[in-house]
Protein backbone atom coordinates (compact mmCIF):
# COMPACT_ATOMS: atom_id res chain seq x y z
CA UNK A 1 0.00 0.00 0.00
CA UNK A 2 0.96 3.63 -0.48
CA UNK A 3 2.99 5.33 2.22
CA UNK A 4 1.92 8.84 1.10
CA UNK A 5 -1.62 9.61 2.18
CA UNK A 6 -3.51 11.07 -0.76
CA UNK A 7 -0.85 10.19 -3.34
CA UNK A 8 -2.34 9.56 -6.75
CA UNK A 9 0.97 8.22 -8.08
CA UNK A 10 3.93 6.66 -6.31
CA UNK A 11 7.10 5.42 -7.96
CA UNK A 12 9.39 3.48 -5.61
CA UNK A 13 13.00 2.41 -6.14
CA UNK A 14 12.89 2.94 -9.91
CA UNK A 15 16.07 1.82 -11.70
CA UNK A 16 16.99 2.08 -15.38
CA UNK A 17 20.23 1.42 -17.25
CA UNK A 18 21.25 1.62 -20.90
CA UNK A 19 24.19 -0.76 -21.44
CA UNK A 20 26.64 0.20 -18.66
CA UNK A 21 25.12 3.66 -18.19
CA UNK A 22 22.99 3.77 -15.00
CA UNK A 23 20.47 6.52 -15.72
CA UNK A 24 18.09 6.10 -12.75
CA UNK A 25 19.35 4.89 -9.38
CA UNK A 26 16.48 3.89 -7.07
CA UNK A 27 14.25 6.93 -7.61
CA UNK A 28 11.28 7.57 -5.30
CA UNK A 29 8.70 10.04 -6.62
CA UNK A 30 5.09 10.71 -5.69
CA UNK A 31 2.35 13.07 -6.92
CA UNK A 32 -0.85 14.07 -5.09
CA UNK A 33 -4.16 14.83 -6.78
CA UNK A 34 -4.56 18.56 -7.49
CA UNK A 35 -0.89 19.49 -7.07
CA UNK A 36 1.82 20.72 -9.42
CA UNK A 37 4.91 18.64 -8.70
CA UNK A 38 8.00 20.00 -10.48
CA UNK A 39 10.86 17.78 -11.68
CA UNK A 40 14.10 19.76 -11.74
CA UNK A 41 17.58 18.66 -12.72
CA UNK A 42 20.40 19.33 -15.13
CA UNK A 43 20.15 17.90 -18.65
CA UNK A 44 21.03 14.24 -18.32
CA UNK A 45 19.92 14.03 -14.66
CA UNK A 46 17.25 11.42 -15.52
CA UNK A 47 14.03 13.48 -15.74
CA UNK A 48 13.07 12.37 -19.26
CA UNK A 49 13.85 8.72 -18.53
CA UNK A 50 11.63 8.77 -15.42
CA UNK A 51 8.80 10.30 -17.47
CA UNK A 52 9.27 7.74 -20.27
CA UNK A 53 8.90 4.92 -17.72
CA UNK A 54 5.73 6.54 -16.39
CA UNK A 55 4.29 6.89 -19.91
CA UNK A 56 5.24 3.34 -20.99
CA UNK A 57 7.85 4.41 -23.58
CA UNK A 58 10.57 2.60 -21.56
CA UNK A 59 10.30 -0.36 -19.20
CA UNK A 60 11.88 0.02 -15.77
CA UNK A 61 14.63 -2.42 -14.72
CA UNK A 62 13.48 -2.46 -11.09
CA UNK A 63 11.05 -0.74 -8.71
CA UNK A 64 7.30 -0.46 -8.22
CA UNK A 65 4.59 1.92 -9.42
CA UNK A 66 1.43 2.52 -7.38
CA UNK A 67 -1.64 4.28 -8.78
CA UNK A 68 -4.28 5.29 -6.23
CA UNK A 69 -2.55 3.02 -3.71
CA UNK A 70 -2.64 -0.08 -5.95
CA UNK A 71 0.38 -1.73 -7.53
CA UNK A 72 0.21 -1.34 -11.35
CA UNK A 73 2.31 -2.44 -14.32
CA UNK A 74 3.10 0.12 -17.02
CA UNK A 75 4.81 -1.59 -19.93
CA UNK A 76 3.22 0.22 -22.91
CA UNK A 77 1.86 3.73 -23.63
CA UNK A 78 -1.65 2.19 -23.68
CA UNK A 79 -1.23 1.04 -20.02
CA UNK A 80 -0.31 4.58 -19.06
CA UNK A 81 -3.18 6.14 -21.01
CA UNK A 82 -5.72 3.70 -19.54
CA UNK A 83 -4.72 4.81 -16.03
CA UNK A 84 -5.39 8.44 -16.97
CA UNK A 85 -1.86 9.73 -17.64
CA UNK A 86 -1.45 12.22 -20.51
CA UNK A 87 1.71 13.99 -21.71
CA UNK A 88 2.14 17.34 -23.43
CA UNK A 89 5.58 17.47 -25.01
CA UNK A 90 7.62 20.47 -26.19
CA UNK A 91 7.14 19.23 -29.76
CA UNK A 92 3.35 19.23 -30.05
CA UNK A 93 1.61 16.14 -31.37
CA UNK A 94 -0.91 17.88 -33.64
CA UNK A 95 -1.94 18.07 -37.33
CA UNK A 96 -1.98 21.74 -38.43
CA UNK A 97 -4.23 21.09 -41.47
CA UNK A 98 -7.11 19.78 -39.31
CA UNK A 99 -9.57 21.82 -37.28
CA UNK A 100 -9.20 22.14 -33.53
CA UNK A 101 -12.05 19.72 -32.69
CA UNK A 102 -10.64 17.15 -35.17
CA UNK A 103 -7.25 17.36 -33.44
CA UNK A 104 -8.86 16.94 -30.01
CA UNK A 105 -10.51 13.65 -31.08
CA UNK A 106 -7.71 12.48 -33.39
CA UNK A 107 -7.56 8.67 -33.31
CA UNK A 108 -10.62 8.51 -31.01
CA UNK A 109 -13.24 9.97 -33.34
CA UNK A 110 -16.89 9.85 -32.23
CA UNK A 111 -18.97 7.94 -34.80
CA UNK A 112 -22.65 7.58 -35.59
CA UNK A 113 -24.09 4.09 -35.17
CA UNK A 114 -25.56 2.01 -37.96
CA UNK A 115 -24.10 -0.32 -40.54
CA UNK A 116 -22.07 2.42 -42.23
CA UNK A 117 -20.14 4.13 -39.47
CA UNK A 118 -19.89 7.88 -40.18
CA UNK A 119 -17.98 10.49 -38.18
CA UNK A 120 -20.22 12.48 -35.87
CA UNK A 121 -18.73 15.95 -36.45
CA UNK A 122 -21.55 17.69 -34.58
CA UNK A 123 -20.97 15.67 -31.40
CA UNK A 124 -17.17 16.07 -31.58
CA UNK A 125 -17.52 19.82 -32.09
CA UNK A 126 -19.93 20.08 -29.14
CA UNK A 127 -17.64 18.07 -26.84
CA UNK A 128 -14.58 20.04 -27.96
CA UNK A 129 -16.40 23.32 -27.17
CA UNK A 130 -17.19 22.00 -23.68
CA UNK A 131 -13.58 21.07 -22.90
CA UNK A 132 -12.20 24.29 -24.40
CA UNK A 133 -14.72 26.19 -22.24
CA UNK A 134 -13.27 24.46 -19.16
CA UNK A 135 -9.94 26.02 -20.12
CA UNK A 136 -11.43 29.49 -20.48
CA UNK A 137 -11.43 29.40 -24.30
CA UNK A 138 -14.14 30.62 -26.69
CA UNK A 139 -16.36 27.86 -28.17
CA UNK A 140 -15.59 29.34 -31.63
CA UNK A 141 -12.03 28.04 -31.26
CA UNK A 142 -13.26 24.48 -31.90
CA UNK A 143 -13.95 25.22 -35.57
CA UNK A 144 -10.68 27.02 -36.35
CA UNK A 145 -7.93 25.40 -38.36
CA UNK A 146 -5.08 24.56 -36.00
CA UNK A 147 -2.43 26.21 -38.21
CA UNK A 148 -4.14 29.60 -37.59
CA UNK A 149 -3.36 29.40 -33.85
CA UNK A 150 -0.25 30.46 -31.96
CA UNK A 151 1.87 27.84 -30.15
CA UNK A 152 0.22 28.78 -26.83
CA UNK A 153 -3.30 28.05 -28.03
CA UNK A 154 -2.09 24.88 -29.76
CA UNK A 155 -0.83 23.77 -26.36
CA UNK A 156 -4.24 24.45 -24.83
CA UNK A 157 -5.72 22.22 -27.55
CA UNK A 158 -3.35 19.45 -26.39
CA UNK A 159 -4.56 20.00 -22.81
CA UNK A 160 -8.20 19.82 -23.98
CA UNK A 161 -7.31 16.52 -25.68
CA UNK A 162 -5.89 15.25 -22.36
CA UNK A 163 -9.14 16.22 -20.61
CA UNK A 164 -11.22 14.24 -23.13
CA UNK A 165 -9.09 11.22 -22.21
CA UNK A 166 -10.28 11.79 -18.64
CA UNK A 167 -6.66 12.42 -17.61
CA UNK A 168 -6.04 12.40 -13.86
CA UNK A 169 -2.36 13.28 -14.25
CA UNK A 170 -0.94 15.53 -16.98
CA UNK A 171 2.81 15.67 -17.62
CA UNK A 172 3.97 19.02 -19.06
CA UNK A 173 7.49 18.91 -20.49
CA UNK A 174 8.95 22.44 -20.87
CA UNK A 175 5.50 23.76 -21.86
CA UNK A 176 6.44 27.45 -21.93
CA UNK A 177 9.74 27.26 -23.84
CA UNK A 178 8.20 28.56 -27.11
CA UNK A 179 5.44 30.77 -25.71
CA UNK A 180 4.98 34.54 -25.69
CA UNK A 181 4.28 36.22 -22.33
CA UNK A 182 0.51 36.39 -23.12
CA UNK A 183 0.42 32.68 -23.96
CA UNK A 184 2.36 31.87 -20.77
CA UNK A 185 -0.31 33.70 -18.74
CA UNK A 186 -2.98 31.66 -20.54
CA UNK A 187 -1.20 28.47 -19.58
CA UNK A 188 -0.83 29.59 -15.93
CA UNK A 189 -4.57 30.23 -15.56
CA UNK A 190 -5.29 26.90 -17.29
CA UNK A 191 -3.07 25.05 -14.78
CA UNK A 192 -4.93 26.75 -11.91
CA UNK A 193 -8.24 25.46 -13.32
CA UNK A 194 -6.85 21.94 -13.72
CA UNK A 195 -5.69 21.97 -10.07
CA UNK A 196 -9.18 23.01 -8.91
CA UNK A 197 -10.57 19.97 -10.76
CA UNK A 198 -8.18 17.75 -8.74
CA UNK A 199 -5.98 16.94 -11.73
CA UNK A 200 -2.32 16.35 -10.83
CA UNK A 201 0.43 17.90 -12.91
CA UNK A 202 4.06 16.86 -13.28
CA UNK A 203 5.85 19.95 -14.53
CA UNK A 204 9.32 19.92 -16.10
CA UNK A 205 10.90 23.35 -16.46
CA UNK A 206 14.27 25.10 -16.18
CA UNK A 207 12.68 28.50 -15.55
CA UNK A 208 13.02 29.07 -11.83
CA UNK A 209 10.61 32.04 -11.70
CA UNK A 210 7.97 29.86 -13.37
CA UNK A 211 8.54 27.03 -10.88
CA UNK A 212 8.21 29.52 -8.02
CA UNK A 213 4.90 30.71 -9.39
CA UNK A 214 3.30 27.41 -10.37
CA UNK A 215 4.84 24.64 -8.30
CA UNK A 216 3.64 23.15 -5.00
CA UNK A 217 6.49 20.70 -4.49
CA UNK A 218 9.79 20.22 -6.29
CA UNK A 219 11.85 17.04 -6.66
CA UNK A 220 15.48 17.55 -7.64
CA UNK A 221 17.41 14.88 -9.56
CA UNK A 222 21.17 14.82 -10.09
CA UNK A 223 23.18 12.18 -12.00
CA UNK A 224 20.30 9.70 -11.79
CA UNK A 225 19.79 10.09 -8.03
CA UNK A 226 16.87 11.74 -6.28
CA UNK A 227 18.48 14.47 -4.15
CA UNK A 228 15.49 15.92 -2.32
CA UNK A 229 11.77 16.78 -2.46
CA UNK A 230 11.00 20.27 -1.14
CA UNK A 231 8.04 22.61 -0.76
CA UNK A 232 8.36 25.35 -3.41
CA UNK A 233 7.02 28.29 -1.40
CA UNK A 234 9.33 28.00 1.62
CA UNK A 235 12.67 27.23 -0.07
CA UNK A 236 15.10 29.48 -1.93
CA UNK A 237 15.91 29.17 -5.65
CA UNK A 238 19.65 29.40 -4.94
CA UNK A 239 19.29 26.30 -2.74
CA UNK A 240 17.54 24.45 -5.61
CA UNK A 241 20.43 25.33 -7.94
CA UNK A 242 22.97 24.14 -5.38
CA UNK A 243 21.19 20.77 -5.03
CA UNK A 244 20.78 20.49 -8.78
CA UNK A 245 24.40 21.13 -9.81
CA UNK A 246 26.07 19.84 -6.64
CA UNK A 247 27.70 23.16 -5.87
CA UNK A 248 26.78 26.79 -5.33
CA UNK A 249 26.69 28.80 -8.56
CA UNK A 250 28.47 31.98 -7.56
CA UNK A 251 27.34 33.72 -10.70
CA UNK A 252 24.58 32.85 -13.11
CA UNK A 253 26.07 35.15 -15.77
CA UNK A 254 29.89 34.88 -15.89
CA UNK A 255 30.28 38.09 -17.90
CA UNK A 256 33.86 39.17 -18.62
CA UNK A 257 35.13 42.48 -19.94
CA UNK A 258 37.57 42.36 -22.81
CA UNK A 259 39.45 45.16 -24.53
CA UNK A 260 37.16 46.54 -27.20
CA UNK A 261 38.91 46.59 -30.58
CA UNK A 262 37.98 47.73 -34.06
CA UNK A 263 35.01 46.70 -36.13
CA UNK A 264 34.89 42.96 -36.82
CA UNK A 265 31.47 42.53 -38.41
CA UNK A 266 29.12 44.91 -40.22
CA UNK A 267 25.70 44.61 -41.81
CA UNK A 268 24.81 47.41 -44.22
CA UNK A 269 21.36 48.14 -45.71
CA UNK A 270 20.15 44.54 -45.30
CA UNK A 271 16.46 44.11 -46.01
CA UNK A 272 14.87 41.45 -43.81
CA UNK A 273 12.10 39.52 -45.64
CA UNK A 274 8.64 40.90 -44.89
CA UNK A 275 9.80 44.41 -43.88
CA UNK A 276 10.48 47.67 -45.68
CA UNK A 277 13.18 49.03 -43.30
CA UNK A 278 16.88 48.44 -43.99
CA UNK A 279 18.99 47.02 -41.15
CA UNK A 280 22.40 48.51 -40.30
CA UNK A 281 24.64 47.55 -37.38
CA UNK A 282 28.22 46.61 -36.54
CA UNK A 283 30.00 44.57 -33.89
CA UNK A 284 33.50 45.27 -32.59
CA UNK A 285 36.08 42.74 -31.47
CA UNK A 286 35.90 42.09 -27.73
CA UNK A 287 32.16 42.61 -27.26
CA UNK A 288 29.09 40.36 -27.13
CA UNK A 289 26.13 42.05 -28.80
CA UNK A 290 22.62 40.93 -27.86
CA UNK A 291 19.56 41.15 -30.13
CA UNK A 292 16.34 41.52 -28.17
CA UNK A 293 12.68 41.99 -29.05
CA UNK A 294 9.29 40.35 -28.76
CA UNK A 295 8.28 37.13 -30.56
CA UNK A 296 7.78 38.06 -34.24
CA UNK A 297 10.09 41.12 -34.11
CA UNK A 298 12.22 39.72 -36.96
CA UNK A 299 15.29 38.64 -34.96
CA UNK A 300 15.50 35.10 -36.37
CA UNK A 301 14.61 36.40 -39.85
CA UNK A 302 17.59 38.79 -39.62
CA UNK A 303 19.92 35.94 -38.61
CA UNK A 304 18.62 33.70 -41.44
CA UNK A 305 19.10 36.53 -43.96
CA UNK A 306 22.71 37.08 -42.81
CA UNK A 307 23.36 33.32 -43.02
CA UNK A 308 21.85 33.02 -46.52
CA UNK A 309 19.13 30.62 -45.35
CA UNK A 310 16.45 33.03 -46.63
CA UNK A 311 16.77 35.34 -49.61
CA UNK A 312 16.97 39.04 -48.74
CA UNK A 313 16.49 42.27 -50.68
CA UNK A 314 20.14 43.23 -51.07
CA UNK A 315 22.56 44.64 -48.53
CA UNK A 316 26.23 44.17 -47.71
CA UNK A 317 28.02 42.08 -45.08
CA UNK A 318 31.62 42.74 -43.98
CA UNK A 319 33.86 40.46 -41.86
CA UNK A 320 37.13 41.94 -40.63
CA UNK A 321 36.67 44.90 -42.99
CA UNK A 322 36.26 42.74 -46.13
CA UNK A 323 32.94 42.37 -47.93
CA UNK A 324 31.64 38.80 -48.22
CA UNK A 325 28.97 37.71 -50.70
CA UNK A 326 26.40 35.35 -49.21
CA UNK A 327 23.63 33.79 -51.27
CA UNK A 328 23.40 30.44 -49.45
CA UNK A 329 24.35 28.81 -46.12
CA UNK A 330 27.36 27.23 -47.90
CA UNK A 331 28.59 30.74 -48.82
CA UNK A 332 28.12 31.79 -45.16
CA UNK A 333 30.05 28.78 -43.84
CA UNK A 334 32.87 29.40 -46.34
CA UNK A 335 32.95 33.07 -45.25
CA UNK A 336 33.32 32.00 -41.59
CA UNK A 337 29.79 32.49 -40.21
CA UNK A 338 28.29 29.98 -37.74
CA UNK A 339 24.55 29.94 -36.97
CA UNK A 340 23.36 28.09 -33.87
CA UNK A 341 19.65 27.90 -34.68
CA UNK A 342 16.78 28.19 -32.24
CA UNK A 343 15.41 24.75 -33.17
CA UNK A 344 18.39 22.47 -32.56
CA UNK A 345 16.47 19.24 -33.22
CA UNK A 346 15.17 19.93 -36.71
CA UNK A 347 17.73 22.50 -37.93
CA UNK A 348 20.91 21.90 -35.93
CA UNK A 349 21.32 18.13 -35.80
CA UNK A 350 20.76 14.92 -37.71
CA UNK A 351 19.17 13.08 -34.79
CA UNK A 352 19.65 9.57 -36.17
CA UNK A 353 23.33 10.05 -37.00
CA UNK A 354 26.25 9.51 -34.60
CA UNK A 355 27.85 12.42 -32.78
CA UNK A 356 31.09 12.37 -34.78
CA UNK A 357 29.15 12.84 -38.05
CA UNK A 358 27.04 15.64 -36.52
CA UNK A 359 30.17 17.47 -35.36
CA UNK A 360 31.96 17.15 -38.72
CA UNK A 361 29.05 17.67 -41.14
CA UNK A 362 29.50 21.44 -41.65
CA UNK A 363 33.27 21.13 -42.24
CA UNK A 364 33.70 17.96 -44.32
CA UNK A 365 36.04 19.85 -46.70
CA UNK A 366 38.80 19.96 -44.12
CA UNK A 367 38.66 16.18 -43.59
CA UNK A 368 39.19 15.35 -47.29
CA UNK A 369 42.62 14.31 -48.52
CA UNK A 370 44.07 15.23 -51.94
CA UNK A 371 42.24 12.41 -53.68
CA UNK A 372 38.90 13.54 -52.18
CA UNK A 373 38.61 10.67 -49.66
CA UNK A 374 37.32 11.52 -46.19
CA UNK A 375 39.67 10.78 -43.27
CA UNK A 376 37.30 9.06 -40.81
CA UNK A 377 39.97 8.71 -38.13
CA UNK A 378 40.60 12.49 -38.17
CA UNK A 379 36.83 13.09 -37.80
CA UNK A 380 36.63 10.71 -34.84
CA UNK A 381 39.69 12.22 -33.13
CA UNK A 382 38.42 15.79 -33.51
CA UNK A 383 34.90 14.82 -32.37
CA UNK A 384 36.34 13.11 -29.27
CA UNK A 385 38.26 16.28 -28.40
CA UNK A 386 35.15 18.46 -28.68
CA UNK A 387 33.02 16.06 -26.61
CA UNK A 388 35.67 16.12 -23.90
CA UNK A 389 36.23 19.89 -24.07
CA UNK A 390 32.49 20.70 -23.92
CA UNK A 391 31.80 18.02 -21.27
CA UNK A 392 29.12 16.27 -23.36
CA UNK A 393 27.48 13.43 -21.42
CA UNK A 394 27.67 10.61 -22.35
CA UNK A 395 30.74 11.35 -24.49
CA UNK A 396 30.37 8.39 -26.85
CA UNK A 397 31.01 9.48 -30.47
CA UNK A 398 29.02 6.50 -31.82
CA UNK A 399 25.87 7.49 -29.93
CA UNK A 400 23.03 8.94 -32.02
CA UNK A 401 22.24 12.61 -31.27
CA UNK A 402 18.61 11.69 -30.47
CA UNK A 403 19.80 9.86 -27.33
CA UNK A 404 21.23 13.02 -25.71
CA UNK A 405 19.41 15.43 -23.40
CA UNK A 406 18.62 18.95 -24.68
CA UNK A 407 21.65 20.62 -23.08
CA UNK A 408 24.04 18.00 -24.43
CA UNK A 409 22.47 18.24 -27.90
CA UNK A 410 23.10 21.99 -27.78
CA UNK A 411 26.77 21.37 -26.95
CA UNK A 412 27.06 19.08 -30.00
CA UNK A 413 25.57 21.83 -32.22
CA UNK A 414 28.15 24.28 -30.83
CA UNK A 415 30.92 21.71 -31.41
CA UNK A 416 29.80 21.41 -35.06
CA UNK A 417 30.39 25.14 -35.55
CA UNK A 418 33.64 25.23 -33.54
CA UNK A 419 34.87 22.57 -35.95
CA UNK A 420 34.43 25.02 -38.88
CA UNK A 421 36.80 27.56 -37.24
CA UNK A 422 34.16 30.27 -37.84
CA UNK A 423 34.96 33.95 -37.28
CA UNK A 424 31.37 35.04 -36.50
CA UNK A 425 29.00 33.11 -34.21
CA UNK A 426 25.26 33.91 -34.25
CA UNK A 427 23.52 32.25 -31.28
CA UNK A 428 19.69 32.15 -31.60
CA UNK A 429 18.07 31.41 -28.19
CA UNK A 430 21.17 29.37 -27.19
CA UNK A 431 19.95 28.43 -23.68
CA UNK A 432 16.28 27.67 -24.38
CA UNK A 433 15.26 24.45 -22.65
CA UNK A 434 18.63 23.77 -21.02
CA UNK A 435 19.38 23.76 -17.31
CA UNK A 436 21.14 26.36 -15.17
CA UNK A 437 24.49 24.53 -15.08
CA UNK A 438 24.54 23.99 -18.87
CA UNK A 439 23.58 27.65 -19.41
CA UNK A 440 26.65 28.80 -17.49
CA UNK A 441 28.82 26.50 -19.64
CA UNK A 442 27.36 28.05 -22.83
CA UNK A 443 28.02 31.56 -21.46
CA UNK A 444 31.63 30.64 -20.58
CA UNK A 445 32.11 29.29 -24.08
CA UNK A 446 30.87 32.60 -25.52
CA UNK A 447 33.47 34.41 -23.40
CA UNK A 448 36.20 32.07 -24.67
CA UNK A 449 35.15 32.74 -28.28
CA UNK A 450 35.29 36.52 -27.78
CA UNK A 451 38.66 36.20 -26.04
CA UNK A 452 40.01 34.26 -29.04
CA UNK A 453 38.95 37.05 -31.43
CA UNK A 454 35.59 35.65 -32.60
CA UNK A 455 32.55 37.93 -33.10
CA UNK A 456 29.53 36.84 -31.00
CA UNK A 457 25.91 37.87 -31.61
CA UNK A 458 23.26 36.52 -29.23
CA UNK A 459 19.52 36.56 -29.97
CA UNK A 460 17.52 35.96 -26.79
CA UNK A 461 14.02 36.46 -25.38
CA UNK A 462 15.46 36.20 -21.87
CA UNK A 463 16.14 39.81 -20.82
CA UNK A 464 18.13 38.96 -17.66
CA UNK A 465 20.38 36.83 -19.92
CA UNK A 466 20.87 39.70 -22.41
CA UNK A 467 21.63 42.20 -19.63
CA UNK A 468 23.80 39.69 -17.75
CA UNK A 469 25.99 38.63 -20.70
CA UNK A 470 26.09 41.35 -23.37
CA UNK A 471 28.08 44.57 -23.75
CA UNK A 472 25.47 46.11 -25.99
CA UNK A 473 21.87 45.30 -26.96
CA UNK A 474 20.18 45.92 -30.30
CA UNK A 475 16.40 46.00 -29.90
CA UNK A 476 14.19 44.94 -32.80
CA UNK A 477 10.53 45.64 -33.54
CA UNK A 478 8.70 44.79 -36.78
CA UNK A 479 11.91 43.90 -38.62
CA UNK A 480 13.83 47.08 -37.80
CA UNK A 481 16.37 48.01 -35.12
CA UNK A 482 14.65 50.50 -32.80
CA UNK A 483 17.47 50.98 -30.27
CA UNK A 484 21.18 50.35 -29.77
CA UNK A 485 21.81 50.50 -26.01
CA UNK A 486 25.10 50.18 -24.09
CA UNK A 487 24.56 47.61 -21.36
CA UNK A 488 25.37 50.12 -18.58
CA UNK A 489 22.28 52.06 -19.68
CA UNK A 490 20.07 49.04 -20.39
CA UNK A 491 17.23 48.10 -18.08
CA UNK A 492 14.41 45.62 -18.72
CA UNK A 493 11.99 48.55 -18.85
CA UNK A 494 14.05 50.46 -21.43
CA UNK A 495 14.49 47.37 -23.65
CA UNK A 496 10.76 46.53 -23.46
CA UNK A 497 9.85 50.10 -24.34
CA UNK A 498 12.01 49.95 -27.48
CA UNK A 499 10.65 46.47 -28.30
CA UNK A 500 7.03 47.63 -28.16
CA UNK A 501 7.63 50.83 -30.12
CA UNK A 502 7.13 52.90 -26.95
Amino acid sequence: MSTHIGSLLEMKGIKKSFNQNHVLKEIDFDVKAGEVHVLLGENGAGKSTLIKILTGAYEKDAGEIYWGGKLVQITTPVDSMNLGIATIYQELNVIPELKVYENIFLGREIKRGGKISMLNHKEMRKEAERYLGMLGQSPKLADQQLSELGIGQQQLVEIAKALTLDAKLIIMDEPTSSLSSTEVEQLYSCVEQLKKKGIAIVFISHRLDEIRRMGDRITILRDGFKIETLPVKTTETDYWIELMVGRALEEKFPMQSFTIGGEGFRVESLKVPGTSELVNFSVRYGEIVGISGLVGAGRTELARAIFGADSHGGGKIFIGGKQVRIKSPRDAIDAGIAFITEDRKSEGLLLDQPLDFNIAMASMKKFRNKSGMINLKAIRDEAKNYLKELKVRPNDIDLHARKLSGGNQQKVVIAKWLCTNAKVFIFDEPTRGIDVGAKVEVYRLMNQLVESGVIVLMISSDLPEIIGMCDRVLVMSEGKITADIAIEEASQERVMKAATGG
